[in-house]
């Protein structure tokens, strides 16, 4: 144990990156942030930069082009220069729309939290109101709203802000009311935390990057908002530079003088680009949802290294003849900041046409991703498939262009997701996305897809199919809608269906009925299945062969029954012993000891080693090969002699030491 405790010790695992780490990884964020920095800087600076008077004038001088002798931008109709009053005019629009950007942000969600939390009166008290400020044209009630207190750049920046409150109180109620009911929410009460609590520490985090988001938006058409008072004279006053001035100033000289004009309106654009883009790496940071930078584009389908790449890392080993479904030293990795997750790491898997195989492992074994990689599922960023081939009718899918992967996804290859609470669309009808997926692969008019999109669901024993097909997902049971999903997967009759965990969430009876479905339907269509499951009493009773999975690798497979009864690998061993055995008197569960470990900081040699009772020096060093141990059955170990003359209750019975 000791050995153990000291080789995880010097155990280097990569970490997350942090804040910054994660905004620098995201290039636009930083060029957002570099362009408004820039701008901040210098209009900060404006005292003392050695530039003209902002507000002299010079009329032999005026209207003079940019690159002038005298004035780099050039001077307006009463010659001053207009690089002085670009800056100093940014200075002061800077303030009025960071400033009223804020105020607007903090009191409109406030007002959006509060209502969407508490609502009934509270609710009805504060929207009514918001909804009485939304009934006017904002730009009037603005204007209404300067006129009342008298023109100042001040009241132009209070009436901006009280005419944006409405919209910033209306998209934070809106995301708060889908939050309210939420588990995390109940969860909250039940530790007992008060209401402030709960609106500090657990609504207002996950509404900060939607008000980041409307903040820094906003301060693009503030700025704009304040340059319509300015030039309707009701905001800042003469001799006062701001852009909205500058730029209502020049709009009778567009044809003499364009840039007198032009020039504020740039500035103008550059901070709404500046912000809007820095807002957008704030907001990725904000949300620890967006792993890999909210900017980068999820691709169609799984980032894959170039076939010279892959084949470089692929073993030498021949085909499976007659395979449907043939996976060759796959590796699909994550790449996290500096850290690379070795998710799947080498695999091989071979299923024949009408063959259901199962794929059974801890959590974080690899199985999912395994399974998503097949049809190039795995989010880029940050998945890449770093190495193998998958070949489906001994056509590489790694290969294919997306339209030809589209084309097989949902018809030829089928996926049964393991939530379909979180699958299924729940704006639209179960039967309008049976129908979806039936006129994606099928030339049938709608009539004609929805009756058999109804057949469909009475095959997989929905009942009334034809009312149900009207309904949406969250007026169906678990067990219903899991049914749907399947019928869904069999729209097109696929060759291959990929079931990962599909009865995980139900209770034993409708899991019963799933499974017996999937099982008649996979005959019906003489389709073959990879299912992926943590029960090994449902494998055995729906597969044929089936792979054992640790740390992202196969650690064993073979038919169902020889790995059942004759485990080779000391890791299966252990989680047999780990399932109860009902009707066969006292039988003790003993838990495999210690955790799986993280696929970005793997042990040399086997994997299991540090978990392991039967390890030896030999197995914590140098590359395990995939044996063989009877006929179709192999396993990733040195003593699978051992293992195989133990048995199950031999190496479940351990007392979890290690060697």
């Amino acid at each position: 144990m000791s050995a153990v405790l000291a080789e995880a010790a010097v155990a280097r695992v990569e970490r997350r990156p942090g804040a910054l780490g994660q905004f620098t990884r995201n290039r636009v964020a930083v060029f957002g942030a570099v362009l408004f920095g820039v701008i901040a800087v210098i209009a900060l600076l404006a005292p003392v930069l050695p530039l003209a008077n902002p507000d002299h004038t010079d009329l032999a001088n005026r209207m003079a082009p940019p690159f002038s002798r005298h004035a780099l931008l050039g001077t307006d109709q009463l010659g001053r220069d207009m690089l002085s009053r670009v800056v100093w005019g940014t200075r002061v629009s800077l303030v009025v729309g960071v400033v009223a950007a804020f105020l607007a942000a903090t009191i409109g969600s406030t007002i959006g939290i509060l209502a969407a939390y508490y609502g009934r009166f509270v609710d009805i008290a504060l929207m009514r109101g918001i909804d009485m400020l939304m009934a006017f044209p904002y730009l009037l009630l603005a204007l209404a709203i300067v006129a009342a207190l008298g023109p100042s750049l001040t009241h132009a920046m209070i009436a901006i802000v009280i005419v944006n409150v409405p919209f910033f109180a209306r998209s934070v109620r809106g995301v708060t009311v889908g939050m309210r009911r939420a588990d995390f929410m109940a969860a909250a009460r039940l530790s007992g935390q008060s209401s402030a609590q709960i609106i500090a520490f657990e609504l207002f985090p996950n509404v900060l990057p939607v008000v980041v988001v409307t903040a820094s938006t906003s301060i693009g058409w503030m700025i704009l908002e304040t340059a319509g008072l300015s030039f309707l004279g009701l905001g800042a006053q003469p001799p006062m530079a701001d852009l909205g001035g500058m730029l209502g100033d020049g709009r009778n000289l567009l044809e003499v003088a364009p840039h007198v004009a032009t020039i504020p309106g740039i500035a103008i654009l550059l901070i709404a680009v500046g912000v809007n883009l820095l807002g957008d790496g704030v907001r990725d940071i904000l949300d620890p949802r967006l792993k890999s930078g909210g900017l980068a584009r999820i691709r169609p389908a799984t980032e894959v290294a170039s076939r010279a790449d892959r084949m470089a890392r692929l073993p030498q080993t021949g085909r499976a003849e007659g395979a449907l479904l043939e996976l060759r030293g796959l590796e699909t990795r994550f790449r996290i900041g500096r850290s690379v997750w070795q998710a799947v790491n080498q695999v091989d898997m071979v299923v024949h046409p009408g063959e259901a195989i199962g794929i059974v492992g801890e959590s974080g074994s690899g199985k999912t991703v395994t399974a998503l990689s097949i049809l190039g599922l795995v989010a880029s960023p940050p998945g890449r498939i770093e190495g193998g081939e998958i070949l489906f009718n001994g056509e590489d899918l790694l290969g294919l262009q997306t339209p030809r992967l589209r084309a097989i996804r949902g018809d030829r290859i089928a996926y049964v997701f393991q939530d379909p609470l979180t699958t299924l669309n729940p704006v639209q009808p179960v039967g309008a996305q049976v129908v979806e997926a039936l006129r994606a692969h099928q030339r049938l008019g709608r009539k004609q897809a929805w009756d058999k999109a109804v057949a469909l669901l009475d095959s997989v024993g929905i009942p009334e199919p034809g009312e149900k097909a009207h309904a949406y997902p969250h007026e169906m049971s678990g067990g219903q809608r899991q049914r749907i999903g399947i019928a869904m997967a069999l729209a097109n009759q696929p060759d291959l269906i990929v079931a990962d965990e599909p009865t995980t969430a139900l209770d034993v009876t409708t899991q019963a009925r799933v499974l017996k479905l999937l099982a008649d339907l996979r005959r019906q269509n003489a389709a073959a299945m990879i299912f992926i499951s943590h029960d090994f009493g449902v494998v055995s009773e729906l597969c044929d062969r089936i792979y054992v999975m640790y740390g992202g690798r196969v650690v064993e497979s073979g038919r169902v029954q020889d790995v059942l009864n004759r485990p080779a690998h000391p890791y299966t061993a252990r989680l047999l012993a780990c399932v109860p055995r009902i009707g066969q008197g006292r039988h003790r569960v003993v838990p495999i000891p210690g955790l799986p470990p993280p696929t970005n900081a793997l042990p040399n040699g086997c994997a299991f080693a540090p978990r392991c009772s039967l390890a030896i020096a030999a197995c914590r060093s140098g590359e395990i090969e995939l044996g063989t141990v009877g006929p179709e059955h192999s396993a990733r170990c040195l003593r699978s002699a051992l293992v195989l003359a133990e048995g199950v209750e031999g190496a479940g019975a351990a007392d979890g030491g290690v060697a």
